[in-house]
This record gives structure tokens, C-alpha cells and sequence, in this order.
């Protein structure tokens, strides 16, 4: 049975799709339609209680991009609880700085392409 998402996180989720950070944006239009490894993403997807930045169902792949405010002490806890959370549902989690993806793309792409065959070589 599946039990529904909460209507308040799926609004927020859509209202963070249109404002995404520019780091986002760009990441997207490389992973958007199957452009990546022919591999399906979803952006700002809802895995309740959290909603994540980019998604794959298909081998359980979840990326995160982080700015500056994820370097506070507060935030570090915060992601490490939301990790292990992610993680206890059989997902791995990469992150990726926002400058990285706006500076060193290719450093970035080719850790996010080790990772996905990784992925793709262990999933069932």
C-alpha cells in the first residue's frame, strides 16, 4: 500500500525547482533526459522527511550540491543526520560542492560517472 506524500513538501519541491541555485541549474541540464549515462534523474524529488537536490531510482543514487551555509557546525550535523537516514534506506549519497560543479565540472563529472558505474555494476 502506498502511502501519500505530504501535499506541503511536493509544493515546496516544485517551488524549489523553479529557484534552483545556479550550480543546480547547470548540473541538471547534464543529467536531465537520460543525458547522463542513460540514466532517468529527478530533480528536487521528496523522500520524506527531506527533499533531495537529484535522484535515481534505477541504481539508488542521490546528489547533493552544497553551498557555503552547509559548512556551518549546525549544518554539518544536520546533513550527517540526513545521510544516515537516506543511507538506512539502502541509498548512496555523493555531495558536490556548488563551486565544483560551477568551477571544476569535469572534476565533478567524472567522480558522479565511478560512482553511476559502480552503481550500475552492484545493482541487482
Amino acid at each position: 500500500m502506498n502511502k501519500k506524500l505530504d501535499p506541503q513538501l511536493l509544493l515546496f519541491a516544485k517551488s524549489m525547482r523553479h529557484t534552483a541555485t545556479d550550480a543546480e541549474h547547470i548540473l541538471w541540464q547534464l543529467l536531465r533526459a537520460k543525458r547522463f549515462m542513460n540514466l532517468k534523474f529527478r530533480r528536487q524529488h521528496v523522500i520524506e522527511p527531506y527533499i533531495v537536490d537529484f535522484y535515481c531510482h534505477g541504481i539508488g543514487l542521490v546528489i547533493e550540491l552544497d553551498g557555503g551555509q552547509h559548512g556551518t557546525d549546525d549544518a554539518i550535523e544536520y546533513d550527517a543526520e540526513r545521510t544516515k537516514f537516506l543511507e538506512a534506506l539502502g541509498l548512496t549519497i555523493v555531495r558536490y560542492w556548488n563551486n565544483d560543479v560551477l568551477g571544476r565540472m569535469d572534476v565533478v563529472l567524472e567522480d558522479l560517472w565511478n560512482v553511476c558505474t559502480e552503481l550500475k555494476n552492484t545493482s541487482p
